[in-house]
């Protein structure tokens, strides 16, 4: 072969060489990419996800919180997040005194933080903040910020609601009230999806959803806000004028058993909790207990007349306005003489609800008032609820049946007397109480016969009336009835001689009885410090009020017109 033959030869393989090289590049292309070939495509697209493919979580809202008419009253609003990846932080670009700028921190703290997260992959910058405020800090465009959406709990109704509704902590799990008695109905659970990201963490494509995100369950309470602000706004007042520790109010449906106002004091507001204390913190009609005192009387004297010893024209001899019972001396103010069951109540005798007792068996009156709740869990479902005392015996020291027949010796939560005296508001038959909104017939409790009620309930109305020992709780166009009760409460060494605890019972009107409430008033000034004075006042207040609201015929007008006739 010549020398032209061979360079000839050698430039044509030269040729198809290179000829070829596009095509192999073009074949390999689709090999890899266009081609489902195991290992070629299958290789490189799992490496491509790895990098770029994420699971991203979808929060869901809490479950909404609302009062009886559906007004919220703890609702989850969408807010920001911002977290870093401190290994992927761009530490050129990262300009911290901005950021602590803009989230109103401290630069040398926020400087500290990222310096001790350095080697770590995860750390909060900021957690629920405005999408606005979150927005200014991403346009910095740092490598390693990202955003993730979470849910913020509110509380539109503040402090007027905080002790029955509670509050979440910022990981949306109930901390207290309602919150966290039904935090596990409340609670959502997350949704997820597949998306892709590009390298500075923002989706780019959404590849689909894996999991539907599921909101928690809404609930409706037995409160009704308007009635709830009217109990907070007088209870506060009373606080003031009296200058007491604490206080609480309860007003409930006397018919169903519902809760449709609770407040108590100190309160506090749940959307603002940097300044809360412990004592601010409890709901003290539901978790804190008293002796109930005088407002057991009506339950000695129904459970007097459930024995047949006595009737409404038994007469109980009280003078001297005194009795020694074993090494106790128990007073009257004043001494009354002789005076029928009615009178007993009406001027809150001492000495002859100790009469009648002496002549019951303990477990007379105990039967009644455990028949009325009483040292029974009301089953509210509520955190801390407290049971409260009623004592049981084999054999009753004489001292101890005497003392429960006026209230002494035993212990009550506000709620549990409020449950009692539902009886006197249905024939004596005793509701069951809650804070939910009902549906169907209230559960019920027989404590007396209809007959012994209605003689009760009339005992009951003279405590308002002029010669009883609650006249400021009457009510402008409504009858009412009650009975106080004033408690000394108990320190180191017995009971405390200037402590006290004052209280009032009562429903209204008398003609068919719609609401029930109770006032408590904790260590009031000790210039007033009994029930009629303190604690009656309040019930007037709130009580007339609640009526109007709700729209019940006033029965007085009626009243002063047959009379005008």
């Amino acid at each position: 072969m010549s020398e032209y033959q061979t360079a000839s030869w050698r430039f044509g393989v030269v040729t198809a060489v290179m000829a070829a090289l596009p095509l192999a590049l073009v074949a390999r292309m689709a090999y890899l990419q266009i081609l489902p070939v195991e290992q070629g495509y299958e290789f490189l697209q799992k490496e491509a996800d790895a990098r770029s493919v994420r699971t991203v979580e979808e929060p869901a809202s809490r479950g909404l919180i609302t009062d009886r008419n559906g007004q919220p009253l703890a609702v989850s609003t969408p807010v920001t997040t911002l977290w870093v990846n401190p290994r992927h932080v761009d530490y050129d670009a990262l300009d911290v005194r901005e950021i602590a700028k803009i989230l109103d921190v401290d630069f040398g703290e926020l400087k500290a933080r990222f310096n001790r997260y350095r080697n770590r992959q995860f750390m909060y910058l900021a957690r629920h903040l405005s999408p606005s405020q979150a927005q200014q800090v991403l346009e910095l465009d740092v490598r390693g910020i990202y955003s993730q959406r979470e849910y913020k709990r509110f509380y539109p109704a503040g402090e007027v609601a905080a002790h029955v509704v509670g509050f979440t902590n910022i990981d949306g799990q109930g901390q207290e009230g309602i919150e966290l008695a039904l935090n596990e109905q409340l609670v959502a659970e997350s949704g997820s999806r597949r998306v892709v990201k590009d390298l500075k963490g923002n989706v780019i494509r959404e590849i689909r959803q894996e999991k539907a995100p599921q909101p928690g369950t809404d609930i409706r309470l037995s409160i009704d806000m308007r009635l709830q602000f009217q109990a907070y706004r007088y209870l506060k007042e009373a606080m003031v004028r009296y200058q007491a520790k604490a206080g609480s109010i309860i007003l409930m449906d006397a018919k169903s058993g519902e809760v449709l106002a609770m407040a108590n004091q100190p309160s506090y507001n749940p959307n603002n909790r940097s300044t809360v204390t412990g004592e601010q913190l409890r709901n003290r009609a539901i978790t804190d207990v008293f002796e109930p005192g005088s407002t057991m009387k009506p339950f000695t004297v129904g459970a007097a007349l459930a024995s047949g010893k006595f009737d409404m024209t038994s007469i109980v001899d009280t003078s001297p306005g005194r009795i020694r019972v074993r090494n106790k001396t128990i007073v009257d103010p004043v001494n009354y003489g002789e005076m029928d069951l009615a009178k007993i109540i009406t001027k809150s005798s001492q000495v002859g609800t100790t009469k009648l007792a002496l002549e019951l068996e303990a477990d007379e009156i105990r039967d009644v008032m455990a028949s009325a709740g009483l040292g029974q869990a009301v089953g509210s479902g509520f955190p801390g609820e407290s049971v409260g005392v009623l004592p049981y015996r084999d054999k009753w020291p004489l001292l101890e049946k005497i003392t429960m027949s006026y209230g002494y010796g035993m212990s009550s939560t506000a709620l549990q007397l409020a449950q009692a005296y539902t009886a006197f508001a249905n024939d004596g038959e005793r509701v069951e109480a809650t804070l939910f909104k009902r549906n169907g017939e209230s559960p019920k409790t027989r404590v007396f016969s209809k007959e012994i009620n209605d003689e009760l309930t009339a005992m009951l109305q003279t405590v308002v009336e002029p010669g009883g020992t609650a006249k400021r709780a009457q009510l402008q166009s409504f009858t009412a009835g009650g009975k106080t009760g004033t408690a000394h409460k108990v320190g180191k060494h017995g009971y405390d001689d200037h402590r006290y605890t004052a209280f009032f019972a009562g429903l209204a009107p008398m003609n068919d009885p719609k609401l029930i409430a109770v006032v408590v008033i904790d260590e009031p000034s000790q210039d007033r410090y009994y029930g009629g004075e303190v604690a009656a006042p309040v019930f007037s207040q709130v009580m007339q009020r609640a009526l109007e609201m709700t729209q019940t015929a006033p029965d007085k007008a009626a009243a002063n017109e047959v009379a005008t006739l």
